[in-house]
């Protein structure tokens, strides 16, 4: 298929993911008619309508190899954002990155207060695993419980929280990461969800843990790809495109790849790991060509 037509093919995937999981989660984010409707409506303002649904679209897209339906995949995918979603309301609070602008908006503790900021999060944090317990997510209680798990061990300790404490740390006095630490700490801050959200959907396809080596190989690499581009947009993005706080690594005086690195070689290194990750791709046919265009617009996109 033409480079240009999966590119197409790939713009209306993201468009229709977006648009599937603001949909899926407007229907499981109903405002209450007591006074716990501010929380509900603070969990809607950071959740619909609002970035770009990676994760989901890599959760539908690995699941569509193995022909789960789109439904199944999308709740997962839901799920996924859910944790997201918590974490960067929680990362822009003051007492973490204090950050007044996401998605093109004020953050959430801007737009309500700190403490709505914080309950949004925690609820949105156990949504997700509510969502994943759902008969509706899977009728297999084994498939219910391995997806727990997986999102569980991601986005804690070992995974996205362990990465956003070796982050806060960086930034004392006297702390200097070197190239090794800085891949370490954003294989959990960063890559830790993306390689859940391929894993899930293998998950969801009854894939036997043994026979999703190569997506996991495939995840972790664009999983580093991907904040080599967070990294130099910091450096040389547009704000207003980005829709988020720009600069901020350089004010604040932070190791990155980009600072360890250089821009050019950053951006040949985020290259070369999208070519490794499409190579793993390597057993699938055009089935996986969504995968393969998400890995270069991971490298490519502007915001």
């Amino acid at each position: 298929m033409q480079a240009g037509a999966i590119g197409d093919r790939l713009s209306d995937a993201i468009s229709n993911v977006q648009s599937d999981i603001d949909s899926l989660l407007d229907a499981l984010l109903p405002v209450p008619a007591d006074t716990s409707a501010r929380l509900v409506e603070a969990m809607r303002y950071a959740a619909i309508g609002g970035g770009k649904r990676v994760r989901p679209l890599l959760v539908v897209s690995t699941a569509g190899l193995f022909g789960v339906s789109r439904d199944a995949a999308l709740r997962v995918g839901a799920a996924i954002e859910a944790i997201h979603v918590y974490s960067l309301i929680h990362d822009d609070l003051p007492c973490m990155d204090n950050d007044d602008l996401r998605h093109g908006k004020p953050t959430l503790h801007k737009a309500f207060d700190e403490a709505t900021a914080v309950l949004a999060g925690d609820a949105l944090h156990a949504l997700a695993f509510a969502i994943l317990a759902d008969n509706d997510t899977s009728e297999d209680p084994f498939i219910r419980s391995e997806l727990i798990a997986t999102l569980a061990v991601a986005s804690g300790m070992h995974g996205m929280a362990g990465g956003q404490m070796m982050d806060m740390v960086a930034d004392e006095d006297g702390v200097i990461y070197d190239l090794r630490t800085i891949t370490r700490l954003q294989q959990l801050k960063t890559g830790a969800l993306l390689a859940a959200s391929v894993e899930m959907g293998a998950i969801l396809g009854r894939v036997a843990p043994q026979g999703r080596a190569h997506l996991r190989a495939y995840a972790r690499d664009i999983g580093l790809a991907f904040q080599i581009a967070d990294d130099l947009l910091d450096v040389e993005g547009d704000q207003a495109k980005a829709g988020k706080s720009l600069r901020k690594d350089a004010a604040q005086g932070k190791q990155t790849f980009v600072t360890l690195m250089g821009v050019e070689k950053a951006r040949e290194q985020a290259r070369a790991l999208v070519d490794q990750a499409i190579g793993h791709l390597a057993a699938h046919g055009h089935e996986a060509d969504i995968l393969r265009a998400l890995a270069r617009y991971i490298v490519e996109r502007d915001r």
